[in-house]
C-alpha cells in the first residue's frame, strides 16, 4: 500500500462551493484531524501491503467510517448501535456488531427451541449440542459461549469506557489477537472491528515446487514459481508436468500400453490405471485335475481345489470326509434353518441347494408405525395404515399430515416467506417457529459520485444521513439557468432546486414572476434510499419539473356579446366566458327580426385541429311571414318569416262555371293575373246552361253564359197537357202552356213540376165511366194487400217461445229411433274394442323391427368407414 493509505479521512479543507443541503449539518469534525488513520500507523510502518492485505485493510476502514458515522445498526432489532451501547460482534466469519442485550435474548430464543425440539423427541439434551446461530453468517455458537459481558473488538479489555478520541467499543490499544494460518505472528493494528489483515512480516519462502526460495510476506508466503513442477509421480517412473501449483500433483497420464493381471490382454491405458483386470475367466486346471478355476483375472497361482477336505451337505448340519472332490453332496433330508434376510427366522424348506427364498412369508402380528393398527400380516410386509397425523410440526404453523406417523414428525417442508423486520425482502428459510433471522444483505450508503460510502444493515438505510463528500456536483442542471446557476458539492439524493425567477414568457407575452420550477436531474438509483414520509404542507411554489403555471395578470375583458360598457377585470388564464345579462340584439337570418335571447356567445371555431365548436347561435324565427302577395291573393306565405320577395302563390282556388254544372280549379297566381272579362271567359263551361227558366221546368236552352237567361216565356218545349181526371192528354208548347195559366189567372212558376200541365185540357163523357171502374180496381187491390201481411203478423214469433217450440219437438221423437241410436252405439265400442289391440300390437313390432333395421345400417357404414373395428 502506497503512503496515502496512512490517513484515510484527510482533513477537509474549505471550499468555495455552496450547497443547501450542507449548512444545517454539524461542523465540529473540521477542527481536528481525523485520528482513525493511526490505526493502521504500527502496520504500514513496516514496507508496503500486497493486495490481499490492502483488501483486508479497505474492508477495516469502512467498517471505521461506519461506526466513526454513526452508521452501525444492529441486525436483530434494526436499531442505529449508540457508541455507549453495550455491544458483541461475531468472531468467526462475519464479524457483525449487535447490541448485547439483543444477541442474549437472540441466543436464549435459539437454546430454549432447541431443547425442546430434543424433548419432543424423547432425547435427552447434551450441552454442547445445543447450540444458537450468528444472525448474520449463522455459524453456530454453544451455549456455553453466550456472551454475558461487554467487551472491546480485541476482547482484552471490559466495559472499555467512551472516548471521543478513539474509536466507539474499541480499547485504543494494539489488538495483539494471533494472525490467520497460526504464522506465529500478531496483530499489529489498534483494537479494531471485524478481521484481522494477513500477516505483514517478510519471511524467507519456497514456492511450492521447492525449486524457487524468495523473501515473502509471512501471510502470502505461499507462492508459484511460474515453472513446471517435475516432482515424481506415485508411479514412481513419471515426473508432473503442470505448473508449479498447491497440494499434491494430479494422477499419473501418460499412455502406455500394458497387460491385464492374467496377461491374456494388451491395451493403451493411462499409467495411473495400468493395473486392471480383463473380463475372462482364468479356467486353469486345478491341482485336482478335474475342476478349473471359477476366478476372474487375477496373478499368481489360483490356489487349491475348494472341494477337497472336509465338505457338508448345502444346509450345513451333516460333514463329509474323504469324499472326492467331483461327487456332488446329498442332500440330508433335514430342514434348512438357515437365517433369512428379515433377521428374525429361519429358512421353513428342507436342505435345498441355491439361496433360500428372499422374502419371508411367515404370518406374523404387526404393528403399524403411530401404533392405532394390528394385522396378520406376512414378515416381509410393512403394515401402515391411513391415519393422518394431526401433531403441529416444530415450526408451530403447519400440520404434519403424513399418512402413519410413528411421531417423529420430519421438519416443515414449506418455505416461511415471512416479511423480514428491514420490510424489503422475505424470509427464505423453511418454515419454523419464533422469529424470522434479520436480513442479512448490508446496503452501500454513498454520495451520488460513489467516493465516500458505508455500508448498513438492509432496512436501516433510512435512518442514516448520507455521507459529505467535499468534491463537486457532477451533474449539470437541466434548466434554463445552467450557465448563471452556483456549483455545489456533491450530495445525496437529487440536486438542490434553482433559486432563480423563472422569467419564462407565456402565450399571452406575460412572464412568469415564480421561482425556477425547471427540471432537476433525477437521482442516481444506486445510491437513493427511501424518502421519509412527511406531512404534506400547502405548496406555494410550483413543483419542480412542471410547467408554469397559468398567467396570474389582471387583463381587462369583454362579455361573451361584445357589448359596450359590459367589460370586466379578469386573470389573464382564466378563460371563463360570461354574460352581460343584456339582450343579444344580434339580426336573425330573416332579416326581419332581432335575437331576444340574454347576452351568449355565437358559435364559432376554436382550431381546426380539434375541428369542434363552443357557443350558442341566436334563435330561430318562428313567426309566420307577414309580407304582402303580388299580385294580391287572400292566401297568407306558407312559408316562416323570410328574406326577399315571398314565392308565387301556388294554392288551387275552385270557381263554378257560370251555369252551376262544374267547378273550374286554378292556380291562385294565375287566376288572379287575369283582368275581369278573361275570368268570366275561362269561367264559362262551353256547354248548355243548365239553369232553370223562370217560368217553367226547364232549362236553359242557350251555351253556358253569365247573367240571367234571355226570353224564358219563349220556351219552345213540348209539355204533355192531361184532363182533371188524367184520361185526356196531348202535347202542346211550354209558351202555349205559360200562356193557358196566365188567362186561367195562375202564375206558372207557383205550379209545381209535377202539376205542371194538369187540368188544363176539359173531360168528355168518357172520362167519369173510366173513373168508377178504376176505384172498384183500386180497393180489390187493396184487400190482398191486407190479406198477404197477415201471415207476417202470425210469423212474428220471439226467439225464446221458438227455442221452447224445438224443445218440444225434441220431447215427442219416438221410442224406436231412441232404441236404434243406443245399438249404434253399442256396435261403435265393440269395434273399437276389436280393432284398436292388435293394431297396438303390430305397430309396437313395426318399431322395433324399424329400429334394428336402423341400427343395422349404422353399424355397416361404421365398418365401411374404420374396417379395422
Amino acid at each position: 500500500m502506497s503512503s496515502s493509505m496512512a490517513t484515510t479521512l484527510p482533513p477537509p479543507q474549505p471550499l468555495p462551493l455552496t450547497s443547501d443541503s450542507d449548512n444545517d449539518s454539524p461542523t465540529h469534525d473540521q477542527h481536528h484531524v481525523d485520528l482513525s488513520s493511526s490505526i493502521f500507523q504500527s502496520y504500514l510502518s513496516h514496507s508496503s501491503t500486497g493486495s490481499s492485505s490492502q483488501h483486508d485493510l479497505i474492508k477495516i476502514q469502512s467498517f471505521l467510517i461506519s461506526s466513526r458515522s454513526g452508521a452501525l445498526s444492529c441486525l436483530i432489532c434494526l436499531e442505529r448501535i449508540k457508541p455507549t451501547d453495550p455491544t458483541w460482534s461475531c468472531t468467526s466469519r462475519c464479524f457483525g456488531l449487535f447490541h448485547l442485550i439483543c444477541i442474549q435474548s437472540w441466543a436464549h430464543q435459539s437454546t430454549t427451541l432447541a431443547t425442546s425440539r430434543a424433548t419432543s423427541r424423547a432425547a435427552i439434551p447434551d450441552e454442547n449440542s445445543i447450540v444458537w446461530p450468528c444472525p448474520k453468517c449463522r455459524v453456530e455458537y454453544p451455549k456455553s459461549q453466550t456472551p454475558k459481558n461487554y467487551y472491546c473488538f480485541c476482547g482484552k479489555l471490559e466495559d472499555p469506557p467512551r472516548d471521543p478520541w478513539i474509536l466507539p467499543h474499541s480499547c485504543g490499544e494494539i489488538c495483539g489477537q494471533a494472525l490467520r494460518n497460526n504464522c506465529g505472528h500478531f496483530c499489529l493494528l489498534l483494537c479494531h472491528p471485524g478481521a484481522c489483515p494477513s500477516c505483514p512480516k517478510l519471511v524467507k519462502t519456497k514456492c511450492f515446487c521447492g525449486k524457487l526460495e524468495d523473501v515473502k510476506r509471512c501471510g502470502l508466503k505461499n507462492f508459484s514459481c511460474n515453472g513446471v513442477c517435475r516432482k515424481l509421480l506415485e508411479c514412481g517412473i513419471h515426473r508432473c508436468g503442470e505448473i508449479c501449483h498447491e497440494g499434491g500433483c494430479p494422477p499419473c497420464g501418460e499412455k502406455v500400453d500394458y497387460r491385464c493381471q492374467c496377461g491374456r490382454v494388451k491395451m493403451e491405458r493411462e499409467c495411473c490405471e495400468r493395473y486392471f483386470r480383463c473380463e475372462n475367466a482364468c479356467n486353469k486346471i486345478l491341482g485336482c485335475g478335474k475342476h478349473g478355476c471359477d476366478r476372474g483375472c487375477h496373478e499368481g497361482e489360483c490356489g487349491e481345489c475348494p472341494f477337497q477336505g472336509k465338505r457338508t451337505c448345502p444346509c450345513g448340519n451333516r460333514i463329509y470326509e474323504g469324499m472326492a472332490c467331483d461327487v456332488t453332496v446329498p442332500l440330508c433330508g433335514s430342514t434348512c434353518n438357515k437365517m433369512l434376510s428379515c433377521g428374525f427366522h429361519r429358512c421353513p424348506e428342507r436342505c435345498h441347494r441355491g439361496p433360500c427364498i428372499e422374502t419371508c412369508r411367515i404370518v406374523v402380528t404387526k404393528s403399524c408405525r403411530c401404533g392405532s393398527l394390528k394385522k396378520q400380516v406376512p414378515c416381509y410386509q410393512d403394515l401402515t395404515c391411513e391415519r393422518k397425523c394431526q401433531k403441529m410440526r416444530e415450526c408451530g404453523r403447519h400440520a404434519c399430515k403424513r399418512r402413519c406417523c410413528d411421531g417423529d414428525c420430519p421438519p416443515c417442508s414449506e418455505i416461511c416467506d415471512r416479511k423480514l423486520r428491514c420490510r424489503n425482502h422475505k424470509c427464505p428459510a423453511p418454515c419454523h417457529r419464533g422469529a424470522c433471522a434479520p436480513c442479512p444483505l448490508m446496503v452501500s450508503i454513498a454520495c451520488s459520485c460513489g467516493t465516500t460510502h458505508f455500508e448498513v444493515p438492509c432496512g436501516t438505510e433510512a435512518e442514516h444521513k448520507p455521507p459529505k463528500c467535499p468534491k463537486p456536483c457532477r451533474i449539470a442542471p437541466l434548466c434554463r439557468h445552467a450557465s448563471s446557476s452556483k456549483p455545489h458539492r456533491c450530495h445525496y439524493g437529487a440536486c438542490p432546486l434553482c433559486r432563480l425567477i423563472c422569467n419564462g414568457e407565456y402565450p399571452c407575452g406575460h412572464k412568469c414572476k415564480l421561482r425556477c420550477h425547471g427540471p432537476i436531474p433525477p437521482p442516481i438509483p444506486e445510491f437513493t434510499l427511501k424518502p421519509k414520509k412527511k406531512k404534506s404542507n400547502y405548496q406555494t411554489e410550483p413543483t419542480p419539473g412542471s410547467p408554469c403555471p397559468p398567467c396570474p395578470e389582471l387583463v381587462l375583458r369583454s362579455c361573451v356579446g361584445h357589448h359596450i360598457g359590459a367589460e370586466r377585470m379578469m386573470v389573464c388564464s382564466n378563460r371563463a366566458d360570461f354574460s352581460c345579462e343584456n339582450l343579444c340584439g344580434n339580426p336573425l337570418p330573416c332579416g326581419n327580426h332581432h335575437c331576444t335571447y340574454v347576452c351568449h356567445a355565437l358559435t364559432r371555431h376554436i382550431s381546426k385541429s380539434e375541428g369542434i365548436s363552443r357557443g350558442e347561435s341566436c334563435e330561430k324565427c318562428t313567426l309566420p311571414c307577414e309580407k304582402e302577395r303580388h299580385p294580391t291573393c287572400p292566401h297568407p306565405c306558407p312559408l316562416p318569416c323570410h328574406q326577399g320577395e315571398c314565392p308565387p302563390c301556388k294554392a288551387l282556388i275552385k270557381r263554378s262555371c257560370h251555369c252551376g254544372a262544374m267547378v273550374h280549379v286554378f292556380e291562385c297566381i294565375y287566376f288572379n293575373s287575369m283582368s275581369k272579362e278573361e275570368q268570366m271567359a275561362v269561367r264559362s263551361c262551353r256547354g248548355p246552361c243548365h239553369r232553370k227558366l223562370p217560368n217553367c221546368t226547364h232549362l236553359c236552352p242557350e251555351t253556358c253564359h253569365p247573367g240571367t237567361c234571355p226570353s224564358p216565356d219563349k220556351c219552345s218545349k213540348k209539355v204533355t197537357v192531361r184532363c182533371g181526371c188524367q184520361t185526356l192528354k196531348t202535347e202542346w208548347l211550354c209558351q202555349d202552356v205559360q200562356s193557358a195559366y196566365l188567362q186561367a189567372g195562375s202564375d206558372p212558376k207557383d205550379v209545381s213540376r209535377n202539376q205542371y200541365g194538369f187540368g188544363l185540357l176539359p173531360c168528355d163523357s168518357d172520362c167519369k165511366s173510366k173513373v168508377k171502374v178504376s176505384d172498384a180496381e183500386l180497393q180489390l187491390r187493396k184487400s190482398k194487400l191486407v190479406e198477404e201481411k197477415e201471415p207476417a203478423t202470425v210469423s212474428n214469433v220471439t226467439k225464446r217461445r221458438r227455442r221452447r217450440q224445438r224443445v218440444q219437438e225434441d220431447k215427442n221423437i219416438s221410442t224406436l229411433q231412441k232404441v236404434v241410436s243406443a245399438i249404434r252405439k253399442i256396435l261403435l265400442l265393440l269395434f273399437i274394442a276389436v280393432i284398436i289391440p292388435p293394431l297396438a300390437y303390430f305397430g309396437y313390432k313395426g318399431l322395433m323391427w324399424l329400429s334394428d333395421w336402423m341400427n343395422e345400417v349404422e353399424t355397416q357404414q361404421r365398418r365401411r368407414r374404420y374396417p379395422g373395428i
